[in-house]
């Protein structure tokens, strides 16, 4: 399970918590403008923006989780069990494998409103990568400094939302997570006032107790309302090393520690963290086993290349005795 979030202070940024029990040994990943991405009914993108995200890659393809593009759009596909549904082909819209979307999109579209209207023109179809790599149920979260979709593919079809919330986790469906935001409109920032009875004396015996019933279980909704709270209220100034500290901040607070999430003789972690600047391309991140932010800047590099370009995850701890 995951936990996808918008930001903006003077820049523009956008990541996640990719949550799972198992790494796929995922890379820093840059697709530089000329190399060709192919896909399976669509036809084929020599020349296109160039992207910056976190990938698997397989027989030289780009499997995203997420990544931005040089023009600031971001996209980050999360676990949707039990909702998504993929449609057969379609001879009258573009079928688009989900394991080819991220790339399809960031490579075409430069804003919102163009990813928008490409999304409108497709069918999400079932299409496997491999046998080995089979169908992952996703939705997805599209964002720029404009505003935040998600693209949900269920029985009733492809659908999209306005995000005003600027989160996403996984399951239940988007509609039904947002709308469920109400049940917790008391919560605050701000020292609780005595409205249980006027005739009863009570004060606050602690400091944030304005937001006590804000959920702190690992489920999905819960980490939801949670992200939403922690990101509505966080305050940072546009100074990039603190913006990039903040987002951090906010994630961790829905993180998922080794051991409390039991899947069979596993358990689901922060496998990574990740923070774009997508104003800039630079892409941060640290993993479960290394706190440390590091970061991979796209315009450091060849934009102008055909091969990909990739940067193995740093997972060794960093200690520090400092007496």
């Amino acid at each position: 399970m995951c936990t996808a979030i918008s930001y903006t202070t003077k820049d523009f940024y956008f990541g996640r918590n990719f949550d799972l029990e198992y790494s796929y040994r995922e890379e820093v990943t840059i697709v530089p403008r000329n190399f060709p991405l192919r896909f399976r009914h669509a036809e084929s993108m020599v020349n296109h923006h160039a992207m910056i995200g976190m990938a698997y890659v397989q027989e030289n393809y780009p499997l995203f989780y997420d990544a931005v593009n040089e023009r600031g759009l971001c996209m980050a596909g999360l676990n949707f069990p039990g909702n998504a549904v993929y449609a057969p082909e379609a001879a009258d819209r573009l079928n688009i494998a989900p394991f080819e979307l991220i790339p399809f999109v960031l490579g075409r579209c430069a804003t919102l409103a163009d990813a928008r209207a490409l999304i409108e023109k497709i069918n999400l179809a079932a299409i496997p990568f491999s046998k080995e790599l089979p169908l992952t149920p996703l939705h997805w979260m599209i964002s720029d400094r404009s505003g935040s979709l998600v693209m949900e593919s269920t029985a009733e079809g492809v659908r999209l939302y306005e995000n005003p919330v600027g989160v996403l986790t996984n399951s239940p469906p988007f509609p039904v997570q947002s709308a469920m935001l109400s049940n917790y409109m008391g919560l605050s920032i701000d020292p609780p006032e005595n409205k249980f009875a006027r005739d009863i004396p009570l004060s606050a015996y602690s400091r944030g107790m304005g937001a006590m019933g804000l959920p702190g279980d690992m489920s999905s909704f819960s980490r939801f309302v949670k992200a939403a709270f922690v990101r509505s209220n966080s305050l940072s100034s546009g100074d990039e090393r603190e913006s990039v500290e903040q987002f951090f901040h906010i994630l961790a607070s829905v993180e998922q520690p080794r051991g409390c999430v039991k899947l069979g003789d596993r358990y689901e972690i922060t496998i990574y963290s990740c923070c774009c600047n997508a104003d800039r391309g630079i892409y941060y991140y640290r993993t479960y086993e290394d706190s440390r932010i590091r970061g991979v800047d796209l315009h450091r590099e060849d934009l102008g290349g055909e091969t990909l370009v990739r940067f193995p995850l740093k997972i060794t701890s960093q200690f520090e005795i400092v007496n």
